[in-house]
């Protein structure tokens, strides 16, 4: 009971809930590669490792709008967002909905993910290693660090994309594949640093 109240079983919940559905839309996307023709199958296969070269400007026509909502919303909620970093307990003795609010961050995280990986295809660990770097930089405030972390986003981005056109001569690496290879192991350091300073393993 004390785990409930504290709010853990509800992030397990989510957490194993993310799983499934990852997993679920894994089989679905294995499938539809199944039964595609050559040709649609070389390009899923395509979306799959990453690539800003589909990045044109009717493609940003529809991201942009879509982004602008998704941020506009997470600016909205940004003060009870920190009012949430208290703890469940404390947030909602100050009047925020925990269960509402967790909803509606849902929707907009999910929101602005389809609207990244649209187009680009699926770029691993940007949304978790810049999210960390710039908390440490500018602090918890939500109202700095999402738009923080917005631009430096698109900043992490870009050079990425240069650094995979640019490393191997006459080759174009996979976007996705490099910032996995080089956004795991800083993100397991992040994690191995938070943690030893709040007195885990080291």
């Amino acid at each position: 009971m004390l785990a409930r109240s504290e709010g853990r079983t509800e992030v397990v919940t989510l957490v194993l809930t993310g799983i499934a559905i990852n997993a679920f839309a894994g089989g679905v996307i294995a499938f539809l590669i199944f039964i595609a023709q050559p040709a649609a199958r070389d390009q899923v296969v395509f979306w799959q490792l990453g690539s800003l070269n589909g990045a044109t400007w009717d493609a940003v026509s529809i991201v942009a709008p879509m982004a602008v909502v998704g941020i506009a919303g997470a600016l909205v909620i940004a003060p009870r967002l920190d009012l949430l970093a208290l703890g469940e307990g404390a947030a909602r003795h100050l009047g925020v909905n925990v269960e509402r609010l967790r909803q509606i961050a849902i929707v907009i995280v999910a929101f602005l993910a389809a609207s990244s990986v649209a187009f680009t295809g699926i770029l691993l660990f940007v949304g978790l290693v810049v999210p960390h770097l710039m908390r440490m930089l500018v602090g918890p405030a939500h109202r700095i660090l999402i738009p923080a972390s917005t631009l430096c986003g698109a900043i992490v981005l870009l050079a990425a994309d240069v650094g995979a056109r640019t490393l191997v001569h006459n080759a174009d690496l996979p976007l996705g594949m490099l910032t996995s290879l080089v956004g795991g192991p800083f993100f397991f350091w992040l994690l191995r640093r938070t943690r030893a300073q709040q007195g885990g393993w080291a």
